[in-house]
């Protein structure tokens, strides 16, 4: 796509997002509510309205007035009959509606007389988004209507969902981690840093090497003449490293302190400080992601020990995690990082990415593709971690639903008004 077409895409978006704020201003009747037709009708759909506030379906001096009602209950059908615009007895009239949804999924309604209005048998689940086809017979004689009725749906071209980015998932089963954030630090292994020290006591006679430097294993970086034979000795790098310490110079009489101090920086760990709350709940061997307090490294460890004595101070155990060598590019010793323990995995039968989740109306959604439709899926939520979440109900397993993007398809389905009120 050319700049040109991409800033034309992104106007697009922007003005759509724009048209959110007028496009649910509109009241509908106080008990009951209708869901507009058409795939791009917005709430001013031209179709006849009957006094309950619903769609009124006419034929000849007969007429059902179809409503959802779902004040106080789950949605339902409630449909009154008329015959010249008079109200009939609904115990006159037997009716049946069908609902095709998207993806050729049918629902198939009977319903019973009660007290002014005839009542479906069953909820009419979420999203109200449908073709539909009523069938009533009344005094001998059979009616049928067939009408869209679309809620939260749009087509976008397969060129043009690209060009915004979109991508999709298959929603199935997924091992679920629970996890326990802690702050830490990263730090050399004991293994990574070594002290150059004199074998004998004695005069420094050479020493080379500067702060930062590398040196290699066996690379000789000083010289000390014994104080007791009097021979000057060679002191080699015992590790190759980088020069972090020099704690001495030509004519330094050698003592306690080492001469020079080599760090691998290959060589890390993350210590994690485990206060009692989470003590019991990390163990060894657990999986960590660990990642810088920016956000923009994030690397996938285990714990390797958690040493047995707590800070007196402040009752923390220190948690150590395994940091392979590809840390040390963006993490150095001394750095702030953040860990998220998984303390606990379950497998659950159905999830989404975390990422997929919008909100439409008042409900958490995510959108479903067929072929080149997407249409809204409100969703009962369990579990949930940054990465993924389970969903206990408004979506099938084997969905095919939007992961990025996501905000095209709502800013298209914002602006073409496509929603019912409640």
């Amino acid at each position: 796509m050319t700049t040109v077409n991409r800033r034309t895409l992104m106007g697009f978006v922007a003005a759509c997002t724009l048209i959110t704020v007028t496009a649910c201003g509109k009241k509908t009747a106080p008990d009951d509510h209708d869901h507009e037709g058409g795939e791009h009708a917005d709430d001013s759909a031209e179709f006849e309205r009957g006094p309950q506030g619903g769609r009124l379906l006419r034929d000849g001096d007969f007429a059902v007035e179809v409503t959802i009602f779902e004040q106080g209950v789950e949605p339902e059908f409630r449909v009154y009959a008329y015959q010249k615009g008079k109200p009939v007895a609904p115990q006159s009239v037997t009716l049946t509606i069908e609902l095709t949804r998207l993806g050729n999924i049918r629902n198939s309604f009977k319903f019973a007389p009660q007290s002014g209005y005839l009542r479906g048998d069953g909820v009419v689940a979420e999203p109200h988004s449908f073709d539909v086809k009523v069938v009533a017979n009344h005094a001998g004689k059979a009616h049928t209507w067939a009408y869209a009725s679309y809620e939260g749906r749009t087509t976008i071209s397969a060129e043009a969902a690209q060009a915004g980015g979109v991508v999709t998932d298959v929603a199935g089963p997924v091992a679920i981690d629970e996890r326990v954030d802690i702050s830490g630090r990263v730090e050399l292994t004991p293994e990574g840093k070594s002290e150059v020290r004199a074998w004998y006591p004695g005069r420094v006679m050479s020493i080379t090497g500067r702060i930062g430097e590398t040196v290699r294993k066996g690379q000789v970086l000083a010289r000390v003449e014994s104080s007791e034979s009097l021979q000057t000795y060679p002191i080699p790098a015992p590790m190759s490293g980088i020069l972090i310490e020099k704690n001495a110079n030509v004519g330094d009489i050698t003592g306690e302190r080492p001469l020079l101090v080599i760090a691998d920086p290959t060589k890390l760990h993350a210590e994690f400080f485990i206060y009692p709350r989470d003590a019991e709940k990390v163990r060894v061997g657990q999986a960590v992601e660990v990642r810088s307090l920016s956000g923009e490294t994030r690397l996938h460890a285990e714990v390797e020990a958690i040493l047995p004595s707590a800070d007196m101070t402040t009752q923390t155990l220190l948690a150590h995690v395994h940091l392979p060598a590809s840390a040390s590019q963006t993490l150095r010793p001394g750095m702030g990082i953040e860990g998220a323990f998984s303390v606990n995995s379950v497998n659950v039968p159905l999830a989404v990415k975390t990422k997929a989740l919008q909100r439409f109306r008042d409900f958490t959604v995510v959108f479903v593709k067929v072929e080149n439709t997407y249409e809204v899926r409100m969703l009962t939520l369990g579990r949930q971690t940054p990465e993924w979440t389970e969903v206990l109900g408004g979506l099938e397993p084997g969905s095919t639903y939007v992961t990025d993007g996501a905000f095209l398809i709502r800013a298209d389905i914002e602006k073409s008004g496509a929603s019912h009120d409640h």
